[in-house]
């Protein structure tokens, strides 16, 4: 299991740190600065990594206004994240509660040693405390399989790239290139990176998102038993996020959360969601719990690599 997570890590952090210096050769192209580009963004990039590493829980925690608790001020959330960490093998870990109106979760932190785990006040009030368990149990998957890290620095990255293709074409389109025979050229590469690079970086994040959601779904209905009772909970979510009352904006932290916390305004929007469709994971919940019944899907054990689906009907 730590093999293959360290190696989905690593595949993560060196395809954005390519594209990354791919910019910064094209800087450096555009106003005849030699290496000095790659240079600039191959230290960005380490950058964004190390503080990905040590700094994506306190990030995630604070700009979704999370308050830790103990277990005197929270009992029922905190005996439901007890009673999962120990059927997953975990440690406890902390956990937090998020002012937002929409009914919601997500876990946070680099490993099991250091991860949180986050409720909103609106999903206290609307699941019952088997779809609660079932939703944590989702979460504690997660941070079994580090895809907290994965996700952080693919999120990180991807507004990184975003802003840094929107400077090379500010700085194309206003500066002075050193090269002024090519400015077409310069223009034209200028725009193009502006628009693909955006498109590229969220796809990546995407691919990494929706992969790491449904195999999330699978071993956390597999650590409570509870598929249908996860499935349940995921129409509920999603109808409490899509609620005209629900003003969730943090599109860098949406697929950190269970559901998608982003009110779908258009088809085009819907296309390219953090999430795979509500519908699609309540369909495969439901063939898991037919499977568990019929023991063609083993019960989770602690020490097993849960990095990997064990469907039969992928």
């Amino acid at each position: 299991m730590k093999f293959m997570w360290r190696l989905r890590t690593a595949g993560v952090f060196l395809l954005m740190t390519l594209i990354l210096v791919a910019i910064g050769y094209l800087i450096g192209w555009i106003f005849g600065y030699g290496l000095l580009g790659i240079t600039v963004m191959t230290g960005v990039s380490v950058l964004i990594s190390l503080y990905s590493y040590f700094f994506s829980k306190e990030s995630a925690l604070r700009a979704n206004r999370v308050r830790l608790i103990t277990e005197s001020e929270e009992p029922r959330l905190y005996h439901i994240v007890q009673k999962v960490a120990k059927e997953a093998g975990l440690p406890m870990p902390e956990v937090g509660i998020s002012p937002e109106p929409m009914p919601n979760a997500f876990a946070t932190g680099r490993n099991p040693e250091h991860a949180a785990v986050v409720a909103t006040q609106g999903i206290l009030s609307l699941l019952n405390d088997d779809e609660l368990e079932a939703v944590f149990g989702h979460e504690m998957s997660h941070v079994k399989n580090r895809d907290i890290l994965v996700m952080s620095v693919a999120s990180t990255v991807a507004s990184v790239l975003t802003f840094a293709a929107r400077m090379l074409f500010y700085s194309a389109a206003f500066g002075n290139s050193r090269d002024r025979e090519n400015n077409g050229l310069v223009a034209v590469v200028a725009l193009l990176t502006a628009v693909f690079v955006p498109i590229a970086a969220l796809l990546m994040q995407l691919a990494v998102s929706r992969n790491r959601e449904f195999l999330a779904d699978e071993t956390g209905a597999r650590i409570t038993g509870k598929p249908r009772e996860l499935a349940s909970a995921l129409r509920r979510l999603e109808a409490g996020c899509q609620s005209p009352g629900n003003r969730y904006a943090e599109a860098t932290y949406a697929d950190m959360w269970i559901s998608n916390p982003i009110r779908k305004r258009s088809l085009f929007a819907s296309l390219f969601s953090t999430h795979p469709s509500t519908e699609k994971r309540c369909e495969r919940l439901e063939k898991l719990a037919v499977e568990l019944r019929e023991g063609r899907v083993s019960a989770y054990r602690p020490d097993e690599d849960s990095s990997k689906s064990r469907l039969f009907f992928q």
